[in-house]
């Protein structure tokens, strides 16, 4: 009865033509690694079995081998954590083993007027020193809502963030000279790399290297390839997965598959030239959260495939790539009933799925 429900829920949830394979628990087995984290967000791995998390709330806590939970760690910025914002994502620097060196990207200011923000900062034993912001999102917003914030390092040392569009302010997504709506590219230290697809043009943010987004909270780079996943959150439907290139616009919300809130179009238009279409999309709305690709050697059958969790839909979305694009797709955890935050491959090559909500678990899937 649970498969027949999930093939349901898939069977309206994708592009025409993407083969839908059933739930297979027997695929894996799940241990919890973790448990009683508040809002839990973004995951990371340190050296010799230990993890990073985040809590939204506005804590970042240390997840020892064993799964102890550490103390919220000293030092983290204040956040502003209110609808969907607070304290998101964590990612260490390439050169972590050298530096130590973290980042976080988090909500900062107040109703009023807030934003989407990265801090640097040295990770101790038991909290975090040289705190430093090396950038924010401009101009500021009204309202806790579509913050982005997933975070990623590209193999030349660059940093890549997503932003939200602000929810009330889309139309921003579209104006290049707004940091709202966009893929941001920086050097480790917060400064702009001079081959960011837009510098010298006086009419947009020298940061902006891809623009025309939602509300983007998946973000991962191939280590194969080089390729650049990111996901998206559409209104009512147009969910998407984007392969990213410098420079391209990806539509919203001039172009979308979703539908607004009241039902009215948000756009008339699925396509228009000059700006890219997706790899996948989904109506309705699975609401994607995390994104993973999967370069590892415990689930071989899954190599080069890319894992999404599904806040709506309560389990993590296997999509089969091939040949760079999506095949088939497949559930994962539905038996669970959970809402799925993020998602992550381990350097053990298990999968890491964190889990959403006040009272939010980090998982470990291996082969059974």
């Amino acid at each position: 009865m649970l498969r027949a429900l999930l093939l349901l829920t898939l069977a309206g949830a994708t592009q025409a033509g993407t083969v839908l394979l059933p739930a297979d628990p027997d695929q894996y087995r799940v241990t919890t690694v973790a448990e009683g984290l508040s809002h839990p967000w973004g995951l990371t791995f340190l050296p010799a079995g230990e993890l990073l998390v985040t809590e939204r709330t506005g804590s970042l806590r240390r997840v020892a081998a064993d799964g102890t939970v550490s103390e919220p760690l000293s030092g983290v910025p204040a956040v502003y954590f209110a609808g969907q914002g607070g304290l998101l994502d964590v990612v260490l620097h390439p050169d972590f083993a050298a530096n130590r060196r973290v980042y976080l990207s988090y909500a900062h200011g107040d109703f009023a007027a807030n934003a989407t923000r990265i801090a640097r900062a040295t990770l101790g034993d038991t909290g975090l020193t040289d705190v430093t912001v090396i950038f924010t999102v401009a101009p500021t917003k009204e309202a806790g809502q579509h913050y982005g914030g997933a975070m990623a390092f590209l193999a030349d040392g660059t940093l890549l963030m997503t932003t939200g569009d602000g929810f009330d302010y889309r139309e921003q997504a579209q104006n290049p000279a707004a940091m709202l709506g966009k893929t941001i590219r920086i050097r480790d230290d917060g400064s702009v790399p001079d081959d960011n697809p837009f510098v010298g043009r006086a009419d947009v943010a020298p940061a902006v290297w891809t623009y025309g987004h939602r509300n983007p909270q998946g973000l991962t780079v191939d280590p194969a390839t080089g390729r650049v996943y990111q996901h998206e959150h559409g209104p009512r439907g147009g969910d998407e997965l984007n392969l990213l290139t410098p420079g391209v616009n990806y539509g919203w919300p001039v172009i979308t598959y979703g539908m607004d809130y009241s039902g009215a179009y948000v756009s008339p238009f699925t396509a228009l030239p000059d700006m890219e279409q997706p790899l996948e999309y989904w109506v309705p709305s699975i609401a994607p959260s995390g994104l993973a690709i999967y370069r590892a050697d415990a689930f071989p059958q899954w190599q080069g495939d890319l894992f999404v969790g599904a806040l709506v839909d309560r389990h993590v979305r296997r999509l089969d790539m091939e040949d760079g694009a999506v095949a088939a797709q497949q559930p994962l955890l539905g038996e669970l009933g959970e809402r799925i935050r993020n998602v992550k491959v381990g350097p053990d090559g298990f999968l890491y799925v964190v889990t959403d909500g006040s009272e939010g678990r980090i998982l470990r899937l291996t082969p059974p």
